[in-house]
């Protein structure tokens, strides 16, 4: 038993520092000594020598330790998110107006004119946009509809599902009666067949264009839609002259009828109408890799090129193999250390397509004559590509493949989105570079680069907007030559950029890149027209803001009701109207994914969201706009003017600082002549 004294001077036992190296006699002189001397020496608790763990106790001892802290770190974390949470303000959520319940689950949506269109099993069905009631169900398909497209034609609807083989079809709805008219890419051989990756419609429906994979290969099929003949054919229909077509034509008709009557449709299908099919007048292939040349002099170059149309694709050249040859060797010696280690397979060629209409950013030939409005032009770049080719649709499968015009850039195009307008084209680099063209004028607008770090994702314009005593209008008449889009980067982050005439453009950050709370991270971004500058926001926690990108703040939220969610928040399922203040997103039940067996009992619903019925938006709406003549009176907005009345306000401005530049100049004229008196006086002095 150990004594009470020696107790205490256990207890009062000092920290004692013992040295990792045998002791040895310093030298006399201060420089020769060690400078990592005091690395030498490791601090010790005489309490942990006495009470020394032996392994494996220490090692768990440690471990035990370790779990401590990080637990710790975890709890300090979440309690600091805690507080950030109660202190945030958060904005009003607005629950759905109409709830419309499906049987089966949408896979995809599309709103034209009044229909709302929704894709799904064997088919798509059609349903009213106001009451969310079912119109009709076209379900004629043995697997599921995976993406629909409704374009308007003014009176008519052209409609294009796409299945999951891949499939096409063309559909044509009018006043009551629903038409196929073909099948772009069926084959009877299934070795054949070829998938349909992407399809772009122009505004108007004039024109089609398909992106097509099959057999190894490929390719953009481009057609002429004969709307014009479809209108008299349907008006006028004439029965099919193949009997056996003529049948089962009426079987379907028989069929749809009896489905007809059960869900009290006001649409049937006619399949005793037979459409003119579209005229296939493109095929586009992805451009051939450059090569050494197989010229032998300059002349040969020039007699192979007929035309100016082509130049800068980079085909016809005068470069040798060799010389490609040479350039790639000094390449892989200046970055061999970047280059040594496994690479990856090359993604798929993808093709991004739009349809230009008529305007000064490309010569039109003599001899074509577009009607107004009517795309003439097919702009076209692929993944990897500088170039952005541009093929006049003015022609056959017999003519030759050649583009009319190429405009290259600086870095491989990463993304590229013309305006529903028609009128303004962003092509966005893989620099992180954005060119804004004016298309109707013919004149890009201007050059912005995206801050460090940042990649384009997506480009959404907005319709043009002013801000008018603090809030947010539409102006009357047409606009030109300005434009606003939001970009969303691959980093999560979304800006806005706005350009006008002659004025270089500005990019402002709405939302910065998420650092803490990466399930804030933005997912979707999608303008709202009815809305001057709003935008819907979607984020990967499920969350659906409204922003007003003008400010920028949330204005509110919207969200389904309870037990609905976003089963798959970072893809949400959404569709913003065009032309009424509204928009659709499906919600998912819990109970959905829980019991994928049982379809039937499966609660599917979409959610109808009107602005103008929530009392924050309401007001915004239904004012949104302000007229030319508001613009007139008020010179805070003298870019709105048309040319003529911006050259008067001009010119009555100057006649008004005339009287004044006048005082001006005399007073100028006056301190002139008194400094040549005072340098007369200085020279006679002399």
């Amino acid at each position: 038993m150990s004594s009470p004294k020696g107790s205490q001077a256990q207890k009062t036992r000092l920290p004692s520092f013992t040295r990792k190296v045998p002791l040895e006699v310093p030298s006399p002189t201060e420089k020769d000594w060690s400078k990592d001397d005091e690395e030498d020496y490791v601090f010790k608790d005489p309490d942990e020598e006495l009470d020394s763990l032996p392994q494996p106790y220490r090692m768990i001892n440690k471990l035990v330790n370790l779990l401590f802290d990080r637990s710790w770190e975890v709890i300090e974390e979440r309690d600091a998110l805690r507080k950030s949470e109660l202190s945030r303000i958060r904005p009003t959520v607005y629950p759905p107006v109409v709830e419309s319940k499906l049987n089966k689950m949408p896979n995809c949506m599309a709103i034209s004119q009044d229909y709302v269109f929704i894709g799904g099993a064997r088919g798509f069905s059609i349903h009213s946009l106001f009451n969310a009631k079912q119109i009709y169900v076209w379900e004629k398909l043995k697997v599921d509809v995976t993406s629909i497209c409704a374009t308007d034609l003014g009176s008519e609807i052209l409609i294009a599902p796409v299945d999951e083989i891949g499939i096409v079809r063309l559909f044509y709805l009018y006043k009551d009666g629903l038409c196929l008219i073909k099948a772009i890419n069926e084959v009877e051989d299934t070795s054949k067949q070829s998938t349909c990756l992407k399809m772009e419609i122009s505004q108007g429906g004039d024109f089609a264009a398909f992106f097509l994979q099959g057999a190894g290969d490929i390719w953009l099929d481009v057609y002429k839609l004969p709307k014009e003949s479809w209108l008299k054919e349907v008006e006028h229909p004439q029965l099919s002259i193949n009997p056996k077509k003529k049948v089962r034509q009426l079987q379907l008709n028989t069929l749809d009828a009896m489905t007809s009557d059960n869900l009290e449709m006001d649409i049937s299908f006619r399949g005793d109408v037979k459409l003119s099919l579209p005229v296939h007048i493109m095929k586009i292939k992805p451009p051939k890799p450059v090569t050494g040349t197989t010229f032998k002099s300059p002349l040969e170059v020039f007699a192979k090129i007929e035309d100016c149309y082509g130049l800068g694709s980079g085909q016809n050249h005068f470069i040798r193999e060799s010389q490609w040859e040479q350039q790639a060797a000094v390449f892989n010696a200046s970055y061999k250390k970047y280059l040594d280690g496994e690479w990856e397979e090359e993604p798929l060629s993808m093709a991004t397509f739009h349809f230009l209409p008529p305007g000064c950013i490309t010569a039109t030939p003599v001899d074509v004559k577009s009607p107004s409005g009517v795309a003439y032009v097919l702009g076209v770049h692929w993944t990897g590509s500088h170039n952005f080719f541009l093929y006049l649709l003015n022609r056959t499968l017999k003519d030759k493949l050649d583009p009319e015009g190429v405009w290259p850039c600086a870095a491989p195009i990463a993304v590229s989105q013309l305006s529903c307008s028609s009128s303004y084209l962003v092509l966005a680099c893989e620099d992180g570079v954005l060119t804004l063209w004016d298309l109707a004028e013919g004149f890009p607008l201007g050059v912005v680069a995206l801050p460090e770090g940042c990649i384009c994702q997506s480009i959404h314009f907005l319709k043009y907007f002013l801000v008018h005593e603090g809030r947010n209008v539409f102006p009357e008449g047409p606009v030109k030559s300005q434009m606003k889009c939001v970009v969303l980067c691959t980093d999560a982050s979304l800006h806005l950029v706005a350009a006008q005439g002659s004025e270089a453009p500005t990019i402002s950050v709405l939302v910065e890149r998420p650092v803490n709370h990466l399930d804030e991270a933005v997912c979707a971004v999608a303008p709202v027209p009815a809305l001057p500058g709003m935008v819907l926001i979607f984020s990967r926690d499920g969350h659906v803001h409204l922003m007003d990108v003008a400010k920028p703040h949330i204005i509110c939220a919207f969200a389904p009701p309870r037990p609905y969610h976003l089963a798959v928040p970072w893809k949400p399922m959404f569709v913003v109207s065009f032309h009424h203040p509204c928009f659709l997103l499906r919600g998912d039940h819990p109970d959905e994914i829980k019991s994928t067996d049982d379809a039937k009992n499966i609660q599917n619903s979409l959610f109808y969201f009107n602005f103008e019925a929530y009392p924050l938006l309401e007001n915004i709406s239904r004012n949104c706009s302000i007229p030319q003549s508001a613009l007139t009176a008020n010179m805070g907005f003298p870019h709105e003017l048309p040319l003529e009345k911006r050259c008067e306000s001009f010119l009555q401005k100057r006649l008004q600082k005339l009287e004044t530049s006048k005082e001006k100049q005399q007073d100028h004229w006056t301190r002139l002549r008194r400094y040549s008196v005072l340098l007369q006086r200085e020279n006679l002095k002399r």
